[in-house]
């Protein structure tokens, strides 16, 4: 009998969250929205998408997951973005600090995003 060899566990690749893959488009499509609102997230500094060599946008998965989290709380629970943006970063610090968000917002995952 021979020594049997341990078994590998083969795991799915990671993807790499700050990877600037999504386009402008692509992104729009993912989270059915209009690409101008977007660029108005952009604009209000919610969230920044890495520029290519020819200056267009693209946005990693992390990018992509922050602008579920902010649609999830304007579009479900009817919060303004100022409001959204405050929402996150508290969410971020309950995080942080292992602390229970309140029952309303346990939808809202922060645990991969920075704010």
């Amino acid at each position: 009998m021979s020594p049997e060899k341990p078994t590998e566990r083969r795991l799915a690749p990671q993807l790499e969250l700050d990877k600037p893959i999504y386009t402008l488009g692509v992104a729009s499509e993912m989270l059915d929205a209009h690409p101008r609102t977007l660029m108005v997230y952009e604009q209000l500094e919610m969230v920044k998408p890495q520029r290519t060599a020819t200056n267009r946008r693209r946005y990693s998965p992390r990018d992509v997951m922050k602008l579920q989290a902010i649609q999830k709380l304007t579009r479900k629970h009817g919060v303004n973005l100022a409001g959204a943006r405050y929402i996150l970063s508290l969410l971020k610090e309950l995080y942080e600090h292992n602390i229970d968000p309140p029952p309303r917002f346990r939808d809202v995952d922060v645990s991969l995003l920075r704010v």
